[in-house]
Parts: structure tokens; sequence; C-alpha cells
């Protein structure tokens, strides 16, 4: 029997995007929280808490964007274009952040403000960019053939700056969560309060997203059993089980922090992002390009996906290995004066 090599693809992609989301997004977080920080020492420890870990995290984006451009060649020369604007965004605020976080451990008093503000600013730019970006992608894309047929501002639009803002304050709740993970104190205590802001804006968010999705496009509506008037339950009442999930995962975080628990609100916290993120791949799946390309059209052919098959079976247990590893070798609290540098 032979590999479905275009659907392994996608699933590995798929996978690429969610460790991405999941790992740097806790770490994008902790800096929109930055500027939150009681003094220069908190700030020091909570970059700390990430330094071993942030550089890696991006590796998985760089794994997902590159296996985009090699096994779906077609569908990257369409979204390409249309994200254009936002992908670069993205990229510098990231440069930025990379750059920000080795020269505010070096900078002197005045340059260390500069540095601090280009971290909360790179990380704040990133997470927007991204959310504006999966907004633009799920209300989809103009095409016209096989080529992108809009304006470099099509993705900018009421629903994707609400994807955007929800992103970002699922990113706060995600560094939060970290936080209360990694460290003790005040710092834990502030860690814990901000929790509970993000939890309360990330619940508004995503029932905010979740119903403003189903008038994003009529086969989003109708892929969920919406007509207009009313859902067909035939068709929703087996759904039902993601947006729980995310219930299960607000829930989670609410417990966590009532019992002052140091793992649950970022276990719950992981729960809700991985219920939007199924929910939004039910939403457009099988498309590539949502709505005009499936991943099967957009694919390259299987002689070249089965050779890049090869060696992505090779790299892609390195790059989990390297990633458990470092975690377990970091893991334990960082200290409030930890990182301290004067």
């Amino acid at each position: 029997m032979s590999l479905d090599l275009p659907l392994i693809w996608a699933g590995l992609i798929a996978v690429a995007v969610l460790m991405y989301v999941l790992l740097d997004g806790f770490d994008l977080g902790l800096g929109i929280l930055f500027p939150f920080a009681r003094d220069p020492k908190h700030r020091d420890a909570m970059m700390e808490s990430i330094a071993p870990i942030w550089d890696g995290n991006e590796t998985w984006l760089v794994l997902g964007g590159g296996g985009l451009l090699a096994a779906f060649p077609l569908a990257y020369a369409i979204l390409m274009p249309a994200f254009y604007i936002p992908v670069y965004l993205m990229l510098l605020a990231l440069i930025l952040r990379g750059v920000a976080f080795e020269f505010r451990l070096r900078g002197r008093r005045r340059g260390k403000r500069l540095w601090t503000a280009a971290f909360a600013g790179g990380s704040l730019t990133a997470a927007l960019a991204q959310g504006l970006i999966l907004g633009g992608f799920v209300q989809g894309v103009r095409m016209n053939g096989m080529a992108f047929a809009g304006g470099p501002f099509d993705w900018l639009t009421w629903y994707s700056v609400l994807t955007a803002v929800g992103v970002a304050a699922g990113y706060a709740l995600l560094g939060a969560g970290w936080l209360m993970v990694k460290t003790e104190g005040d710092l834990h205590a502030d860690a814990r309060r901000w929790g509970a802001i993000a939890a309360v804006a990330v619940a508004l968010l995503l029932a905010a997203v979740s119903l403003a999705t189903l008038f994003v496009h009529p086969r989003v509506a109708a892929r969920w059993g919406w007509d207009g008037r009313g859902f067909d339950m035939a068709v929703l009442a087996p759904l039902l089980l993601i947006p729980l999930l995310g219930l299960i995962g607000l829930a989670i975080v609410a417990w966590g922090l009532r019992a002052n628990s140091h793992r649950l609100p970022f276990a719950g916290a992981y729960a809700v992002f991985l219920s939007g993120y199924i929910g939004l791949a039910y939403s457009f799946f099988p498309d590539a390009v949502p709505y005009g390309l499936t991943y099967r059209q957009a694919a390259s052919a299987d002689n070249a996906l089965g050779l890049m098959l090869v060696g992505i079976a090779i790299l892609l247990p390195v790059i989990l290995g390297y990633t458990v590893w470092v975690y377990w070798v970091f893991r334990g609290k960082v200290s409030a004066d930890a990182g301290c540098h004067a």
C-alpha cells in the first residue's frame, strides 16, 4: 500500500505550526508582559527563564515555512504575496526581539531601557502580525486560476484585527503560565495576576472569534451546521467536543489560579490553544489556500515528497530530542535575581 504523501506532509506542517505556537507562544507572551514587571530585576528573571530555549522554539517556524515551500510550492506562491506585509512585519519583529534579547543583557542603564522596549515591542508586534495572518488566511484568499488576485491589504479586516488581538491575549496567557511554572515570590504572584486578567480576555475573545468565524465565509458556516438562521444539530453535535476542550482548558486555568498551582494554568492554556487550533483547522481543511486550492492540488510531485520525507524522518527526531533535552536540563525555578546585570 502506497503512502498518501500529500496528506502526510500536510500533517507534518500542521504539527510544526502547532509546535511553534505552543512553544514560541509563551516566550512571545512573556515579552508582551515585560512592561508590567515591577523592576529590572524581575525583567532579568523573566528573560533568564527563556534564555536557554527561546531561539530553539523558533526552529518550528522555520520547519513549517520551509516545509510549505518545499511540499506545497503552489500554495506558498499564492500565500506569500497575499500576506507579504504581515509576514515581513512578523519577521522584522522577531529579528528585533532577538537582537534586543542579546543587547539588553549588555546595555548600560539608558541602553537597557531601549532594548527593554524593543523586546516588548517586538514580541507584541510579532504576535499581532501572526494573528493578522491567521485571520486573513481563515477569511480566504482571492485567486484567479492558480495565482493570487487580491490586493496587498486584503488581509486587513475587522475579523483579522479581532483574531490578532485574540492571539496576543492568548500568548500573554501562555507567558503568564510559563512564569508561574518557572518563578517564585513576587514575580510568581504577579504572573498569577496577569494570568487571571489574560484568561478573562481570552475567554471573551475566543467566544467572539468563534462566533465571527461563522460569518467569514459560507463554507465555514456550512462546516459548523450554520445556515444563517440556526444550527443543524445533527452537524454541530459531534463538533461540540472542540469548543468543550477550550472550556475545559479555561476551567483548568481558573482552578489552577484559585488553587495557587504552579503548573495547571499553563496546562489549561495549552488546552485552550489546542481547541482553537483544531477548530480553525476543521473550518478550512482540506484547503491549503482557502477557499480555492486544496493541499492535494498544491502538492509537489510524489517522488519529491518521498525524498523529502526521508530527510524529515531523520531531522524531526533530532529536533524533538533536542527540544526535550533542553527543557529537561533547564527545568526548575529561576530565582528573582537570576541573570541580573547592573
